[in-house]
């Protein structure tokens, strides 16, 4: 799944990004720590792995985008 990286705390790892029908996820660090990035800047394109529907919808890894 793709998704837009919203906002991201350096500090705790944690932070959202928004599915491309804007609905706002939240991650925590462990979903970022598993993709093995060092940063995240708010607009960049990532992939995401989810798991859950709707409002217990939960982000298990965010990545960078590649083609």
């Amino acid at each position: 799944m793709q998704a837009t990286a919203y906002t991201y705390d350096s500090e705790t790892r944690s932070g959202s990004v928004l599915l491309d029908d804007g609905t706002p996820v939240e991650f925590d660090a462990r979903a970022f720590d598993a993709g093995g990035l060092r940063l995240l800047r708010p607009g960049q394109r990532v992939r995401i792995e989810a798991e859950g529907e709707g409002a217990d919808l939960r982000i298990t890894l965010v990545t960078l985008q590649t083609f």
